[in-house]
C-alpha cells in the first residue's frame, strides 16, 4: 500500500510544482471563476461537498448553478489555479499558490556593503 500512497504524494507534490496563480492573476478570470477563486482563497482548501454547501448559501442572483460549478472547476484546475485530489464527491480542491522568487537584491546590497568595507 505505499507505493499507492508514495504515487500520490508525488502527483500531489508535481501538481504543485505547476504554474499557480498569484493575486495579480485575480482580475484576468471571468467573473464566475473568479468569484470560485476569491472563496478558495478565504478557505485555501475544501471538499466538493463543501464547496457546493457553500455556493448553495451564497445569494441567489450571485450563485452558480451546479453544471457551471462543475464546469468552472474543470476549468481552474486544468490551468493549474486549483489542484484537486479525488474525483466526483470525494474531490478536495486546493489554491495552487506561485511561491516567491527569491530576491537577489539583499546579496547585491550585502557585496557592496562589503567591499566598501574593505577598501
Amino acid at each position: 500500500m505505499s507505493g499507492l500512497f508514495d504515487r500520490l504524494q508525488k502527483e500531489i507534490e508535481n501538481k504543485q510544482s505547476e504554474g499557480g496563480i498569484t493575486a495579480l492573476d485575480l482580475a484576468d478570470l471571468p467573473t464566475a471563476l473568479r468569484k470560485i477563486m476569491r472563496l478558495m482563497l478565504r478557505e485555501l482548501q475544501l471538499s466538493y461537498p463543501q464547496l457546493t454547501e457553500t455556493i448553495a448559501s451564497i445569494p441567489k442572483e450571485d450563485r452558480l448553478p451546479l453544471n457551471e460549478l462543475d464546469e468552472a472547476l474543470e476549468v481552474l484546475t486544468h490551468q493549474s489555479w486549483l489542484i484537486r485530489i479525488g474525483t466526483g464527491d470525494k474531490a478536495i480542491y486546493k489554491v495552487n499558490l506561485r511561491r516567491k522568487v527569491g530576491s537577489n537584491i539583499a546579496k547585491g546590497v550585502w557585496t557592496s556593503l562589503d567591499s566598501k568595507l574593505k577598501k
